[in-house]
């Protein structure tokens, strides 16, 4: 009855999540609707008795960790800036990178990133990021909206 680590487990739109117990594998739907301004950390019991911590996402859309690499620009008035990134996450509105050496990133600036999904087709992907928040040298953004979610991207994210 030991608690280990924390799960992290997705809520959708209908504020429902999939609790799967990490020692038997069974799973079972609960509403998280009363949760939904409070705690975002449980722990839960199990049918088997096993104890396990869930961290409940509440995001949009569902993030997909991920180990890319791409590039960035920066149009700045002091000068362009650029370099690579390592993309860590990835979902249909938004992406979590990290810059490798220095940057001049601020909360606010536009990005334009390309980076390559490890599909079938090897699809390249131009995006234009918003950045929303910047932490040493992780950054987080939304796209710039351009016309909803790519296909190769969705497929992407479905697999």
């Amino acid at each position: 009855m030991m608690v280990k680590s924390r799960l992290k487990v997705h809520v959708r739109h209908n504020h429902t999540a999939t609790l799967i117990c990490p020692a038997c594998g069974q799973a079972r739907q609960v509403s998280v609707a009363k949760l939904l301004n409070d705690r975002h950390a449980l722990a839960v019991r199990c049918r088997c008795d096993h104890v396990y911590r869930v961290l409940l996402d509440f995001r949009g859309h569902y993030r997909k960790p991920t180990d890319l690499t791409g590039t960035y620009v920066l149009a700045d008035p002091d000068g362009p800036d650029g370099g690579v990134i390592r993309i860590h996450d990835i979902s249909g509105s938004g992406v979590g990178f990290s810059v490798l050496g220095q940057h001049r990133i601020a909360p606010g600036h536009e990005l334009e990133i390309k980076f390559q999904l490890t599909d079938r087709k090897r699809t390249v992907l131009n995006k234009t990021v918003r950045v929303c928040r910047v932490q040493d040298d992780f950054i987080g953004g939304e796209f710039v909206c351009d016309n909803g979610l790519d296909k190769d991207l969705g497929f992407f994210l479905r697999h």
